[in-house]
Formats: C-alpha cells, sequence, structure tokens
C-alpha cells in the first residue's frame, strides 16, 4: 500500500466520513451518467417514432433488441478499457481519454443524421463508456485499505452520484427533445459529457499513486502482435458488416454469444495465471456464483429501456395536473428512489459493519425483490391504453430500486475485494461482463413482450427471479466459505 493511499484513508480532509477524492470520481461519475442516460432515454423513441416525428421508423421488437445489444456493447466494451488500464496505460489515463470519446460519440448522435449518425454515436459513446465504467470503479478500490468496512458504504455513496446523474439527465434530455427534437436531446447529453471532463481534469492529479499504476505491464516486445490482434479485429468487423454477415437482425444474439466466449475466457486466463495465488484462485472461483446472479438481475433490471419504455408510452396514464409527461422521463423515477434510499443502505451497512449480511447473501435478496417486481406488473395486465396508474409504475420502480441496491454498488464492491492484485481491474471487467449479457439477454426478452403476452411473460420472469435467488440463498454458506476471508 503506497504512502499516498494510506494518507488519504486515515487522515485529513473526508468526504462523508470516505476518503476525499471519493468525492472527485463521485463528481466525474454523475456527469458521466448523465450524458449517457439522458441520451438512452430518448433512444428506443428515437429509433421507433417515425420520420415525419424526426426518428428513424424502426420496428419496436428490431429497436428493443438494438437497444439491448447496444447496453450489452457498452458493458462488453469494459473488458477493452480494464485490459488497457491493467496492461498499458494504468486507469486514471484511460479514464480520461474514455471521457473524450463519449463527448464525441454524443456530439455525433447530435450532428449526424440519420443511422449512420446513430451508429457512429452509438460505437463512440459504447467504447467510452465502456472505458469509464471499469476505471472509474477500480479507482474507487484504490481509496480503501484491505478489511475497511468502510469499502461497501463507500461504493453505495459513488452509485448515488452515478444515480443523480441518471436522475438529472433524461429529465433535461426529454425536455429538450419536446420542445425542440431528438437532436438538441443528444446535444445536452455532450453538453453533461463536456462538464464532467472539465471538472475531471481539474482535480485529477490528486488522486493516489495506485490509480496511476499498470498492474501487470505489457511488455514493449509484445506491441506489434497486439496491434496486429487490433487491426485484425477491426478488419473482420468490418467485413462482416460490408458482407451483412452481421447485421441489426442479428447483432443482439451476436453480443450475447461473444459475452458469454468473453467470460469463459476471462476465467479461464485469470484462473490459469502464474501471478494468481492459491487463495486468490478459490476467491475467483467463489466469484461465479455471483456472476451468473448478477447476469440474471441485469437481464430483468434492464427492461426499464425497453418494456419499461414501450409499456410507459402505451399502457401508462402519465396525465399531470393537465400536462402529459414525455415518456422517458419514466426512467429518471428509479434514480430518484436511488438518491433517497442508497445513503440509508450506506448507513446501514456502515452501522451493522462485520454483522451486515455476506455479499452473496445481499445477492440472493435483490433476486428476490426483482422476481417479486415482475410479479407486481401482473395486476396491472390487459387494462388497455393509460390504465396504469403512474403512482403502481412507480411502486414496481422502487421494488426494482431495492432490488439494485442489494447487488449493483455490492457487486462492485465484492469483486473489487476478491480481484487478484494483478488482475484488479480487469476483473471489475469481469462484473461488467455479467451485465452486459444481462442488458443483451433484457433485448431478447423484450422481443417476447406484447400486450396479448403480458400475464405469461411477468409471471414467467418473475418466478424465474425467485427461484435464482433461493437457490444462491442456500448456498451463500459454501460461497462464503470458498471467499476465504472476504464478505
Amino acid at each position: 500500500m503506497s504512502t499516498t493511499q494510506r494518507t488519504i484513508d486515515t487522515g485529513g480532509k473526508t468526504f462523508l466520513g470516505h476518503p476525499r477524492m471519493l468525492a472527485n470520481l463521485f463528481s466525474v461519475e454523475l456527469w458521466e451518467r448523465f450524458s449517457f442516460y439522458g441520451m438512452q432515454a430518448l433512444l428506443l423513441y428515437y429509433m421507433t417514432y417515425s420520420l415525419a416525428e424526426g426518428g428513424l421508423g424502426f420496428d419496436p421488437a428490431l429497436a428493443a433488441g438494438l437497444v439491448g445489444a447496444y447496453g450489452g456493447g457498452v458493458y462488453l466494451s469494459t473488458i477493452l478499457g480494464a485490459w488497457l488500464a491493467d496492461r498499458v496505460f494504468g486507469s486514471e489515463r484511460v479514464l480520461f481519454v474514455s471521457a473524450i470519446v463519449i463527448m464525441g460519440g454524443h456530439i455525433a448522435l447530435a450532428l449526424l443524421p440519420g443511422v449512420p449518425g446513430l451508429a457512429a454515436g452509438l460505437v463512440l459513446v459504447g467504447v467510452g463508456s465502456g472505458g469509464l465504467k471499469a476505471n472509474a470503479s477500480s479507482l474507487v478500490g484504490t481509496l480503501y485499505r484491505s478489511g475497511d468496512d468502510r469499502r461497501d458504504a463507500g461504493f453505495s455513496i459513488f452509485y448515488m452520484g452515478i444515480n443523480i446523474g441518471a436522475l438529472v439527465g433524461p429529465l433535461l434530455t426529454n425536455l429538450a427533445w419536446a420542445a425542440y427534437g431528438f437532436h438538441v436531446g443528444f446535444g445536452l447529453a455532450a453538453v453533461g459529457m463536456a462538464a464532467g471532463l472539465i471538472q475531471y481534469s481539474l482535480s485529477r492529479r490528486n488522486l493516489p499513486a495506485a490509480a496511476h499504476q499498470v498492474e501487470n505491464p505489457l511488455p514493449r516486445a509484445e506491441y506489434p502482435r497486439w496491434i496486429g490482434i487490433a487491426a485484425a479485429t477491426v478488419a473482420l468487423l468490418g467485413a462482416a458488416l460490408a458482407t451483412g454477415l452481421l447485421n441489426a437482425g442479428n447483432l443482439a444474439d451476436v453480443m450475447a454469444y461473444t459475452a458469454i466466449a468473453a467470460t469463459i475466457a476471462y476465467f479461464a486466463v485469470i484462473l490459469s495465471s502464474s501471478r494468481v495465488s492459491g487463495v486468490e484462485r478459490r476467491r475467483v472461483y467463489s466469484f461465479m456464483p455471483l456472476f451468473v446472479a448478477s447476469a440474471a438481475f441485469w437481464s430483468l433490471f434492464q427492461q426499464q429501456f425497453t418494456v419499461v419504455a414501450l409499456y410507459s408510452e402505451s399502457r401508462l396514464d402519465r396525465n399531470l395536473f393537465g400536462w402529459e409527461m414525455p415518456p422517458g422521463m419514466v426512467q429518471s423515477i428509479n434514480p430518484v428512489f436511488i438518491i433517497i434510499f442508497a445513503g440509508i443502505f450506506a448507513t446501514l451497512w456502515t452501522r451493522l459493519g462485520s454483522r451486515q449480511p455476506s455479499s452473496p447473501v445481499k445477492f440472493s435478496l435483490g433476486l428476490i425483490v426483482m422476481g417479486i417486481a415482475f410479479l407486481a406488473f401482473i395486476p396491472f395486465a390487459g387494462g388497455g391504453p393509460n390504465s396504469t396508474p403512474l403512482i403502481g409504475l412507480a411502486g414496481i420502480l422502487l421494488l426494482f430500486t431495492f432490488a439494485e441496491l442489494f447487488i449493483s454498488p455490492i457487486g462492485l464492491s465484492v469483486t473489487t475485494k476478491l480481484a487478484p492484485e494483478a488482475f484488479r481491474t480487469q476483473m471489475l471487467a469481469l462484473f461488467f461482463l455479467s451485465i452486459s449479457l444481462g442488458t443483451t439477454v433484457s433485448g431478447l426478452l423484450a422481443g417476447l413482450y406484447s400486450e396479448q403476452t403480458e400475464v405469461p411473460y411477468f409471471a414467467f420472469s418473475g418466478v424465474t427471479a425467485i427461484i435464482l435467488g433461493a437457490a444462491l440463498l442456500a448456498g451463500a454458506p459454501a460461497i462464503r466459505k470458498a471467499m476465504s476471508g472476504v464478505r
């Protein structure tokens, strides 16, 4: 542990009782999430609205699959960001460059019309967000010593910053869309990312020395080989797109298979590395059931951007005192609840300290609550247009929030604790791979949703999540034993 990091952990000013630099990372992630969710709140509607309405006129099922594939691609690209951090540049520099790429993607969506602008924007935002996600979380992990009971609470506070951005972004971009059109909404997302980039630039030098370290430097002699691999990969992707082998119709399936293959490969690389000790290897094995639980959770939770978005437009009563709320604003309900309850959960974990539930138990509770949330849709099934009261959907999204707080910040925290030292950031990429897989599956599942199949759709999804949660709860003692002292 570096002297710089020890000083941050134990002395000087604090941020809500945590290392002061948590405020820096809290802020930059807030602005990144402002831009990301502000754009994503418009994305499905931009694809499905007619050309006369300023959209692209895509079929809703195709658009839902593409939104899922895009979300999966964002988290899949954390592999690249994590590898560059651990092998070449370090987490801090990768995060900085990724923020610039994200801003470029939002500018492309704002200025370039039609499908070319959509493709360029989503690729840039996807790659940039992937690089920023894994490294921002990894940098939070560098602020705490091993065994510090504040870690879970710190990640919950960090997660609250994420959701302040996720709250304000959709609100403002939806208002811009309603007043001036889609492209102005996308432009506002670019302004938000620019604000985050400026803020980070002014304070990045104050991060601890561990933030700049390259954990497993790539030998210079290996550079040509990896540059060749990168060039070949880009060429293959270009050829697949040019020949139609990879297209909008099969992109979600390809993304799911890619995420599965990348997961298997990543686990194999980490487990077979000579730089991983026996204890670290047992901890990686204990992470596997948490990975599966996380993928299952995100396959339901990420339907906020597909099924819930479609549901909000056609089934929800959005009239508020004579004003019709834009459907995309529904996506700000969950962040409101996160802001309210993240601090409560963080305080609870801090107060309980070593008596708090273990991470596997928290994961199991999250899955069970997520299942209950999907079952809660059933009483509103078959009601017709504008039949679901806003308070009803808000109650369901409150359950989404509780489930999220049991899994997402806890997943980030436990991953940093279980990670082998040589694969600190790349282990976080593995956690994000679970989100990639779940997000892609959420788009595929959304293609099965319709008003005619609501009851079986929501019932199957909810019951499956509850069964998986109960199974994980039963296996929690064995998992915790394999975690070798990590809670």
